[in-house]
């Protein structure tokens, strides 16, 4: 019988570690599991491995995997999946919990168990991601005037933290918001309500000092691969918005990341007081949540795009999706803005950028694939996430960073050289809210 493995998510100082101890000190003393336990850290000395370890009675750490020096997802990939299964080989355990780095995605490490080697002797159960009830709130909640709330890159140097902390909370099944001692209550609510909305489908728990019951977090059966990639809030609305149609000549993506809908993953699971009940009278309107989907197909201007990107509205809590910008004909480039900071990266080509014998192929393996005469597959699609926010004066700003009639008719040439989006594929740009913005300062 293949062992059910709980991947344990969440930005540094959520409390993590606090809450794998406490499970396995709970467990210790039931005698019900006997659990292992892999644990990484960025960091030269791994000090979560040491913390589990000296919290634990783990006979000298032998059951205790200690990655160093790098990330599960990345450049230890290959490690996590041969030392889970040197683990499965060698040692008699229950589950399997892997904690991975503040600043690891747990979409990658999941494909492992999924997909990969390791898939085999492991049953991927649920993905956890613990967040700190009061960081959340100041940096995606609260107005924040005047409070610094730029994170900055991570430790690797090339994404900002909160698009890493919101990457954690839309690939989860289960959300932990821990420390709700340092919020109020209607802080804690408007989080949740926050948090409904980035992740839809997820389970949440509210807490203190990590205190949970095993029983809240292994062995729950939540993870669903069908829906998991699907069920980010942001996500959810640009799919909705592409089936109804939003009046602007609506098409399918053609380019290699086009996502398909998949529905919620309904699941029976016991709630203690704890517990957040999805079926209560909890919308998140009440907390002036709205989700709204931009859709044209025309390209922004590249000076005129970036410029709004460093002076964004206050409000704005996530926005996120694919973006034509003139002198990127081929590049199909992702922006995702998170905390005060957007990064655009190419992450795809657009099918018009093919040959014709390239496009027809594509075409004809997707029937439905919807085609712009003049612009092919190229197209904006953003989905936007804010909290008492004005959609309509936003949308009036993107509408004005697109090329005017005049513009279209010009020549592109320039927008290719001045220009401050990626080109190469994988390449990223990270643009920071202006530190003048009265709502978002370094």
């Amino acid at each position: 019988m293949a062992i059910p493995v709980t991947i344990l998510c969440g930005g540094l100082g959520a409390g993590k570690t606090t809450l794998l101890s406490n499970l396995l000190e709970s467990e210790s003393e039931r005698e019900s599991r006997d659990i292992a336990v892999l644990v990484n850290d960025v960091g030269e000395v791994n000090v979560d491995a040491n913390l589990v370890e000296a919290r634990t009675d783990l006979a000298g750490g032998d059951e205790l995997v200690a990655l160093e020096n790098g990330c599960i997802c990345c450049s230890l990939g290959g490690e996590l999946s041969r030392s889970v299964i040197q683990l499965w080989k060698e040692y008699d355990f229950d589950a399997l919990v892997v904690e991975a780095s503040g600043v690891g995605e747990p979409e990658p490490i999941a494909q492992q168990f999924v997909r990969g080697p390791a898939g085999g002797p492991y049953d991927l159960d649920t993905v956890v991601t613990v967040v700190d009830a009061r960081q959340f709130t100041e940096t995606f909640v609260d107005d924040r005037a005047g409070t610094p709330q730029r994170q900055g890159p991570d430790e690797t140097g090339s994404r900002p933290l909160a698009d890493l902390w919101l990457e954690q909370i839309e690939f989860c099944d289960l959300l932990v918001v821990n420390k709700c001692d340092l919020v109020s209550d209607e802080e804690r609510e408007r989080a949740v309500a926050v948090l409904e909305t980035l992740q839809p489908r997820a389970e949440i728990l509210t807490t203190e000092y990590s205190a949970l019951e095993p029983d809240q977090v292994l062995e729950t059966g939540l993870f669903d691969p069908a829906a998991a990639r699907e069920s980010a809030g942001w996500k959810q609305a640009i799919e909705a918005a592409a089936g109804e149609g939003d009046g602007h000549d609506d098409h399918d993506h053609g380019h290699d990341h086009t996502e398909s809908t998949t529905d919620d993953h309904d699941h029976d699971h016991d709630h203690d007081e704890h517990t957040h009940d999805h079926d209560h009278d909890h919308p998140p309107e009440r907390y002036g949540i709205e989700t709204e989907t931009y859709h044209r197909v025309r390209p922004f201007h590249p000076e005129r795009f970036t410029a709004l990107l460093e002076d964004l509205p206050d409000g704005l809590v996530r926005a996120k999706g694919l973006c034509w910008v003139a002198g990127r004909e081929r590049q199909a480039l992702t922006m995702s803005f998170a905390g005060t900071e957007t990064t655009l990266e190419v992450t795809g080509r657009w099918v018009a950028s093919f040959s014709e014998e390239r496009q027809e192929t594509f075409r004809q393996g997707q029937p439905d694939l919807q085609w712009d005469e003049e612009w092919g597959d190229r197209e904006s699609r953003l989905a936007i996430i804010g909290r008492n926010l004005s959609m309509d004066a936003l949308i009036a700003r993107l509408d004005d960073c697109l090329l005017t009639d005049e513009e279209m008719d010009d020549d592109w040439s320039t927008y290719e050289t001045e220009n401050p989006t990626p080109t190469a594929m994988g390449q990223t740009v990270t643009i920071a809210v202006s530190s003048g913005h009265s709502n978002r300062t370094d």
